[in-house]
């Protein structure tokens, strides 16, 4: 017998009953296509209902095709059977995507006969909803599952959680080793890191040490070059104001000494004019009285008149010539006073000489202080200095380059101010390389401590997987031993419920039995450990109390079929203490279960957590069926 898996989904279905509200449940839908080749090749579509949350909640159903002919003609279909199986999966995905609304269009809906879903005979129906009715397109009766389907449903389960307990534990191994090569390999990195930061930290001071001294011997070399220039310029300036000052009082004397001679000259010359015309005068009264000598007179006065003219000339070559010294005069006193104002811009320059001298000053006992700092900060920096092979190279040629600059400095001495900002800018810019290499140390023990984090919480978590694996492999023997169990009292019961009487599984229309549902194999992680409902048994119940300290249990002795769930009275720790190796206590310790939000989650076990809560002591099957109710399950089709 083949089994073809068609689809298997958990779906939320709407549970109705007589004298009860509506409630919803999420199911898991089986669909498998079975083919049967002895003695006649058929197929047979067989549907399983299951709950993840409850392992004893199992209905089969199984459609042969004379069955789906009869439900053609009961339900009005219009697809043969071949196309059945996928128009029946397209329905049940129209509800799935509908589940979540408010209104959905299509739903499913699990009716039964009995009030709770007792081992009774149920329908699932595929239900469209308008504003006008509610249409249903296809019913299907679905069997509770026996005793030996159950069996075979939880060994499927067991089978697939052993799996993935192994699988599990073939992983955990693989994680470990991985993790504990990648300790060594960074723990070796991390050694020979170490060494090489030693090694460089060494070479950087011995650099850094070696530049400062450089820089303190130039620094020193152009201050006393500053002051030996300083001395000669102020030698020169004042030698050149004594010559300039001698130069013009010299000038200033000669010409004063001119000056003097001129005046005489000028003086005499007036008292001749005065004379003359005198003469003129007395001539001029003495010209009335003789007549005679008015000739003479006249030829006097002509030469006169031309010795006048001659010192007229005279006068005003003379006038000119007192012009000409005064024009000089006004330049000599232009020439003083430039040079008055040039003695004045040579002080102001010697000012600012001064003042670039004190700044100077300055910037170096600042850029002193900031080489102090820079060393504090190496230093500082020391710890930090990790992964940085590529930077320390560079800056190692960097300094190469200042190395031979340097020499050729000491060459060449000519501008001082271009020198100071050639030194200013390779200082800022080995400050700027320093916060570089800082930064990028800073960066990189970031990496290195969330590496270690990362590393601190894998290790934990590998702790915590393998707590994880110890409990569920306890859980595991434990669920093993109280199968045993429940076996060994299924087997009493049943020699028990032999004289009581059997009830066989026939369906309600007295259909003939069908063969069981064959498909044994479960692909979906279910975990062993349910929690089992108590439902309300009914009233012709007798209890059957233990007189042994433990879970006390109500049987119900009038039906043959195993109950599925039972009240269970426990009593209190200090009037019954618990006896583990008597079964009287049959949960574990709830530390095993409690739930851990910081564990790994794993594969196959994300539904499998545990909660104290789920874990009650629960009922053993009080009947087992007859045998040939055992042997197949009834078909609700077809009465026999």
């Amino acid at each position: 017998m083949a089994a073809e898996r068609l689809f298997q989904r958990a779906v939320c279905v709407r549970v109705r009953g007589p004298g009860c509200e509506e409630r919803r449940l999420n199911v898991r839908v089986n669909i498998e296509l079975l083919s049967v080749s002895n003695p006649v090749h058929k197929k047979d579509l067989a549907v399983r209902l299951t709950d993840d949350t409850d392992p004893f909640f199992l209905y089969n159903l199984v459609i042969s095709e004379e069955d789906f002919q009869s439900l053609k003609s009961q339900q009005g279909l219009l697809v043969d059977f071949s196309a059945f199986p996928q128009k029946f999966i397209d329905l049940l995905q129209q509800c799935i995507q509908e589940q979540n609304k408010d209104t959905p269009r299509f739903l499913l809906q699990l009716v039964s006969s009995a009030p709770l879903l007792d081992h009774t005979p149920v329908s699932l129906n595929v239900v469209e909803t308008n504003p006008f009715k509610h249409l249903t397109h296809l019913s299907l009766k679905f069997l509770p599952g026996n005793d030996a389907e159950i069996k075979k449903f939880l060994a499927s389960c067991l089978k697939c959680l052993k799996e993935d307990k192994l699988m599990l534990e073939e992983k955990l191994r693989k994680t470990e080793e991985d993790l504990t090569r990648q300790l060594s390999y960074t723990q070796q990195s991390l050694s020979e890191r170490n060494r090489e930061l030693d090694k460089l930290k060494h070479e950087w001071t011995s650099h850094t040490t070696a530049l400062t001294n450089k820089h303190t011997q130039e620094l020193t070399n152009e201050k006393e070059r500053a002051l030996q220039a300083q001395a000669q310029y102020q030698q020169q300036h004042e030698q050149q104001k004594k010559e300039l000052e001698n130069v013009h009082q010299k000038s200033i004397q000669q010409l004063q000494n001119r000056l003097s001679e001129l005046e005489v000259i000028n003086k005499d010359l007036t008292e001749r004019r005065y004379k003359g015309d005198s003469t003129v005068r007395e001539l001029k009264a003495k010209l009335s009285g003789i007549e005679d000598e008015c000739q003479r007179a006249k030829q006097e006065v002509l030469s006169l008149r031309r010795e006048n003219t001659t010192l007229d000339a005279e006068c005003h070559e003379k006038e000119k010539l007192i012009n000409q010294l005064q024009t000089r005069v006004a330049v000599l006193e232009q020439e003083i006073k430039d040079k008055d104002q040039l003695v004045i811009r040579t002080k102001e320059v010697l000012d600012a000489t001064q003042e670039q001298k004190v700044i100077l000053e300055e910037s170096t006992e600042k850029k002193q202080s900031h080489i102090e700092k820079l060393e504090a900060t190496i230093k500082s920096l020391s710890a930090e200095l990790l992964k940085a092979n590529e930077i320390i190279k560079k800056l190692q040629g960097d300094l190469k380059t200042l190395m031979s600059k340097l020499k050729l400095k000491n060459t060449v001495t000519i501008q001082q101010e271009k020198l100071l900002a050639e030194k200013e800018e390779r200082l800022q810019k080995e400050q700027r390389e320093l916060q570089e290499v800082g930064q990028s140390l800073r960066v990189k023990e970031q990496e290195v401590c969330k590496l270690q984090e990362q590393l601190e919480t894998t290790v934990q978590k590998l702790e915590e997987s393998k707590q994880l694996l110890k409990t569920n492999e306890n859980v595991i023997t434990w669920l093993n031993k109280q199968l045993n169990e429940i076996q060994v009292t299924k087997k009493l019961e049943t020699s028990a419920s032999t004289h009581a009487g059997v009830r066989t599984a026939v369906s309600p229309h007295g259909m003939h039995e069908r063969p069981s549902f064959p498909s044994s194999g479960i692909s979906h992680p279910i975990s062993p450990l349910y929690a089992f409902q108590n439902f309300t048994e009914p009233a012709h119940t007798k209890t059957i109390s233990s007189q042994c300290p433990g879970p006390k249990i109500q049987l119900n002795t009038q039906l043959p079929r195993m109950s599925r769930c039972a009240d269970v009275q426990t009593g209190t720790a200090a009037t019954h203490p618990a006896n583990k190796e008597n079964g009287d206590n049959l949960g574990l310790d709830s530390k095993y279960f409690k739930k851990k939000d910081d564990s790994i989650p794993l594969r196959g076990l994300s539904q499998n957590t545990l909660n104290s809560e789920y874990l009650k002591p629960y009922l053993p099957p009080k009947a087992t069926p007859s045998p040939k109710a055992a042997a197949a399950p009834a078909s609700a089709y077809f009465p026999g």
